[in-house]
């Protein structure tokens, strides 16, 4: 039985719902354990309040906090934030800094570890985010997997669109609007699908 675990931090609900389609995609490979984890907030109830986050949060209020050291436990782990400035959100490198430990005993050396990211525009950092993300994952010992071009939703130049060879994306628009699109999630099912394949064959 393989065992993946799906890590993210949303902000408005637009990573969340992309970590439910990779989530899809695990599920759809037999002999595999799915687990859905999200990331502690670090911004008071105030400041998600301001900016207009507090609602869209309810979707997943009931998704269970990540804890750094139940990383250990999986085979693959897939990780998902949005962007900030062309980074990983603060929330989601807080977590990973409390790795420390994880690695001092190499836990995640030869384990999977692949990456989804949201933006707010077209060209709003999402392969910077997710490459620069690949490091820590490195640092770990960790085995990256991306989303090779065998997903011919990659090449859809029919509509403005995410998805890239590093790992699913979607893009909220400037001001949040925009969700995300069928392309976009067939995508992070096939990401999810993917990496729970690797992480069968692995495991046998």
């Amino acid at each position: 039985m393989a065992k993946v675990q799906i890590v993210f931090y949303s902000m408005y609900g637009h990573v969340y719902q992309l970590a439910e389609a990779v989530a899809e995609g695990a599920r759809e490979v037999s002999d595999t354990e799915v687990e859905l984890y999200q990331v502690a907030e670090l911004m008071t109830e105030e400041a998600l309040e301001k900016s207009g986050a507090g609602e869209a949060r309810e979707a997943f209020a009931d998704i269970p906090i990540a804890e750094p050291a139940r990383l250990a436990e999986a085979d693959a782990i897939i990780f998902g934030t949005p962007t900030r400035f062309g980074n990983m959100a603060a929330q989601m490198r807080n977590f990973l800094d409390q790795t420390g430990q994880l690695w001092f005993t190499g836990a995640l050396v030869g384990k999977l570890g692949s990456v989804f990211a949201g933006t707010g525009t077209q060209h709003g950092g999402q392969e910077t985010t997710i490459t620069s993300f690949h490091s820590t994952l490195l640092h770990h010992g960790m085995i990256i997997v991306g989303v090779p071009y065998t997903e011919q939703r990659l090449l859809n130049m029919e509509e403005i669109t995410g998805g890239t060879p590093y790992g699913a994306t979607t893009l909220a628009g400037a001001d949040g609007s925009r969700r995300p699109t069928e392309n976009e999630l067939a995508i992070a099912r096939y990401q999810g699908r993917h990496v729970a394949e690797i992480a069968r064959k692995l495991t046998r």
